[in-house]
């Protein structure tokens, strides 16, 4: 294959050691789940010492050991080796009090949890990058009983890691899910805090069999001293295989 499409949407999003925020959206039509596994193995690359931590509310461990193992990435032997901290949130239960208690408590638990990671990951011997990714927001709002605001108070908290030890931080959601004006801030506040947002949607012009979906990527870049944005927009078609993604621009797919 073709290196420089494999590589697009790396250029797209920009090399960057750490401290940067991307969000990827997706919707029912098309996941952009992929994205995701892109992230959490260039975040394990054998050449570095990156540490990723991984909160998970959609799938459990098995379910993304067995995709990355495919793509050539073993999260048990990085689990082992204390790269991988892997947080699984599926089994979430409530002890005998209010539900809505508990469920707030329990994000803040969370969040104690991954500070208390990223402190002792940062404080080891040698450079390293942090990232914390978290598989669907859409499945916080559960855990927290339809709390918004709860949502939006983790997210914030799990944002301040990135001004205070320099931590990445990846997220995925799903945009078609909000269908009431009270929920946008759950797309809304991620987008805004976002260094790098990312859309997984479908083909404008219908189902394809040889192209899954496009990506939209905003890379925000930084803002000059004339107070000008550097940011920019890149849309190019993707294609998704067993243990590989293809991306291409439109038209140029053989």
């Amino acid at each position: 294959m073709d290196n420089s499409r494999a590589n697009l949407l790396e250029e797209a999003v920009g090399i960057s050691k750490g401290g940067r925020v991307v969000v990827v959206e997706d919707c029912v039509e098309t996941s952009g789940a992929f994205v995701l596994h892109h992230f959490l193995k260039r975040s394990l690359y054998p050449d570095t010492s990156d540490v990723v931590i991984f909160i998970a509310f959609a799938h459990p461990f098995s379910h993304y050991e067995r995709i990355l193992r495919k793509m050539g990435c073993n999260l048990t032997v990085h689990r082992k080796n204390h790269r991988f901290l892997f947080l699984d949130m599926l089994t979430l239960e409530c002890p005998d009090r209010s539900v809505k208690e508990t469920r707030q408590d329990g994000l803040f638990a969370l969040y104690g949890e991954i500070e208390k990671a990223v402190e002792i990951y940062s404080s080891l011997e040698g450079s390293r990058t942090i990232t914390i990714m978290i598989d669907d927001i859409s499945l916080i709002e559960v855990a927290a009983n339809g709390s918004s605001n709860h949502v939006l108070d983790f997210l914030h908290y799990c944002y301040t890691l990135k001004a205070k030890y320099g931590c990445s931080f990846v997220t995925l959601n799903h945009e078609d899910i909000y269908s009431s004006a009270n929920m946008l801030p759950l797309i809304l506040q991620p987008e805004y805090l976002a260094d790098v947002i990312i859309k997984a949607e479908p083909l404008a012009t219908g189902l394809a069999s040889d192209v899954h979906g496009q990506l939209t990527v905003l890379n925000k870049g930084s803002v000059c001293d004339l107070g000008g944005s550097s940011s920019k927009v890149c849309n190019f078609h993707f294609r998704v295989k067993e243990n590989i993604v293809d991306y291409f621009y439109p038209g140029t797919q053989t």
